[in-house]
């Protein structure tokens, strides 16, 4: 009698997992993407993201009881993923939930991931070597391994709770709005400065391609031929800020890859063909200016506001540990390299962005300049998308469609304005990378990953998983403040040089 008791239960037991799966996949027409709520407190060193296909496709959904009824199932494609929000009731209770399923391929996905963090960073890697000596590709490593663990440390906290789509859900998700908050004021502040790093590096590589060039028109405004290029530059892109579908521009995010392609092929051009060689001596170690190479290269590694994003846009998100392995090492090794180059080509002269050191008269350089200006332009829009949408819902949620799109074009414009203000009244593009890299990008790659980590699988890791992401958070809180306040110092001190100049 107990034994068909028990053979009954679990019999139904079964037949609910196996009639919630079917629904699923009848649904969407493949399965969903689950994730596991709890990780193994034995092999826990590395937070969980590399399961197989069938543990992929049999675990649970976290937060959805399998014994639930569908009510409806609504979907709708998202460029790399489609979004799928479905009723689920149970007893008189009904809740939308909404999920992400992805359609990224393995390919698509490195190649999302590369074009990332292969950006404006690369410019300023010989400078960085060349500030804090040879000793300073020791960060570069740490910095290297330390990141690819936080993004592994992401994935893990979007493993319990399939409703997290994105970096702000997981601060929502570990502290509720304040964690939201905080993540959103640290995400727009960044984005902000780096299109202010943006804009001058547009400049200063206008004025190294038209070095010659003198425009009477903008001595009448008082501006040098420069300045007044940058300025026409920004304004030539300041409709494209106004789209509200950036699906038409979005191919243009590909150009950081090519781009840092064509300023490495460039740059070993130069250092073997360019009469320049690889002869300058650098530093073994420069303790006073080492903690600015510490800024220039966390920046370099400054992508994890999106990876959350691209790992729901995964079609098989049991790979994305091959790609962030893979993606560091391709992109640790051109950072590296590419330093390395710099640095022996050009000593103590380098200049922090590398480009305005090559010969001008080389063909190759004429293309690297064009590069380096073309990226930038085309990457503003889409750099500034998150910040103008989300300035628009607080100023205008209520409106109508043709009220909101004015008001979307004051916004971005006026933002890009304020930002080529900035740009222009701080032009030391080392120094400004330096301060965001430190301040900015070292609290969104290290420090806020590992604590909400922390604190969402507090209770199914171990012991030492907790002290080693402890341990993260002090280095990123070191190397933050040591960095913030070196950059600092120097931004003010070229600020007050140049207006006693």
């Amino acid at each position: 009698m107990l034994n068909n008791k028990v053979h009954e239960m679990s019999r139904a037991k079964n037949m609910k997992k196996g009639m919630g799966l079917h629904l699923a996949r009848i649904c969407v027409s493949w399965p969903f993407s689950i994730f596991r709520a709890s990780a193994n407190e034995d092999s826990d060193m590395v937070p969980n993201v590399g399961r197989s296909d069938e543990q992929y496709h049999s675990s649970k959904v976290s937060d959805i009881s399998l014994s639930a009824k569908l009510d409806g199932v609504e979907s709708f494609d998202n460029s790399n993923h489609i979004s799928v929000r479905i009723k689920v009731a149970e007893g008189d209770s009904k809740e939308v939930v909404q999920m992400a399923l992805g359609t990224s391929s393995f390919f698509r996905t490195t190649i999302n991931l590369l074009g990332i963090m292969l950006g404006l960073g690369l410019l300023s890697t010989p400078y960085a070597l060349e500030e804090g000596g040879w000793m300073s590709l020791v960060i570069l490593f740490a910095l290297a391994i330390i990141c690819s663990y936080t993004a592994f440390a992401l994935a893990g906290c979007l493993e319990c709770d399939p409703k997290v789509l994105n970096y702000q859900d997981i601060g929502n998700q570990a502290f509720g709005i304040k964690g939201r908050v905080i993540v959103s004021t640290f995400l727009y502040v960044e984005i902000i400065f780096i299109a202010i790093g943006y804009t001058i590096s547009l400049g200063d590589n206008i004025a190294a391609i038209f070095v010659d060039t003198q425009l009477n028109i903008s001595s009448w405004l008082h501006l040098t031929t420069p300045r007044f290029l940058t300025i026409i530059a920004v304004l030539v892109i300041l409709p494209t800020l106004w789209l509200r579908d950036l699906s038409v521009i979005s191919f243009l995010s590909f150009g950081g890859v090519v781009t840092s392609l064509l300023l490495m092929l460039a740059l070993t051009w130069t250092g073997i063909f360019g009469e320049v060689g690889f002869r300058q001596e650098v530093p073994l170690i420069n303790m006073e200016r080492i903690s600015v190479s510490t800024g220039l290269y966390a920046f370099c590694y400054a992508g994890h506001v999106v990876f959350p994003t691209i790992y729901r846009s995964m079609k098989d998100p049991s790979k994305f540990g091959r790609v962030i392995l893979i993606s560091f090492v391709i992109v640790t090794a051109v950072y590296s390299g590419f330093a390395c180059m710099g640095a022996t080509m050009f000593g103590s002269l380098v200049e922090s962005q590398i480009t305005l050191n090559m010969p001008k008269h080389l063909l190759v350089t004429k293309l690297a300049l064009w590069a380096t200006v073309i990226t930038p332009m085309s990457k503003y829009a889409l750099q500034l998308s998150p910040v103008a949408r989300e300035l628009e819902n607080i100023v205008a949620s209520a409106w109508k469609p043709k009220g909101r799109m004015v008001t979307r074009v004051f916004i971005v414009s006026f933002l890009l304005l304020s930002i080529l203000a900035m740009a222009l009244a701080l032009p030391y593009f080392g120094y400004v990378l330096s301060l965001t890299g430190s301040f900015l990008s070292i609290t969104m790659s290290i420090i806020l990953p590992c604590v909400f980590y922390i604190k969402i699988k507090r209770k199914t890791i171990s012991v030492r998983m907790v002290l080693l992401n402890i341990f993260f958070i002090l280095i990123g809180l070191v190397l933050s403040i040591s960095g913030t306040i070196a950059s600092a110092k120097n931004l003010i001190e070229s600020i007050h040089g140049h207006e006693r100049n």
